[in-house]
């Protein structure tokens, strides 16, 4: 059996490590990490998010990593309640909440930063 793990490159690995654990593990259920020399690996649905210190990381401009939800505005609601800004993309035309509607009806979708910088989404799809 395969299981997807996506890699996460961090500068802050405590601070990082936190983040996931504390402030978005109970809103997409990661569990607790397994902690090694090199990294902390935590279980998410059939996968895993591994953090990985680089020094002097710095995050790119696109989402590395992104969630499938059954209900964005809850979702992003747990999110805000937890301290996380969604991103507003001028001229892109979100809601209030910061959720983008694909024109065509089959999607919801909304970004945001892990403490890293990182580019995260969650989208909801009809």
């Amino acid at each position: 059996m395969a299981r997807v793990m996506a890699l996460i490159c961090v500068a802050d690995r405590d601070r990082a490590r936190a983040f996931y654990r504390d402030t978005l593990g109970p809103v997409f259920d990661i569990g607790a990490p397994a902690i090694d020399p090199f990294g902390d690996q935590f279980p998410c649905g059939d996968g895993f998010i591994r953090l990985t210190t680089i020094p002097d990381w710095e995050p790119g401009k696109y989402p590395v990593l992104g969630w499938q939800v059954d209900d964005a505005a809850a979702t992003v609601a747990g999110l805000k309640a937890r301290g996380v800004e969604m991103l507003i993309y001028p001229g892109f035309g979100q809601d209030a909440a910061g959720i983008w509607n694909a024109p065509d009806g089959g999607s919801r979708i909304a970004w945001f930063n892990d403490s890293e910088g990182n580019l995260l989404s969650l989208a909801q799809q009809r």
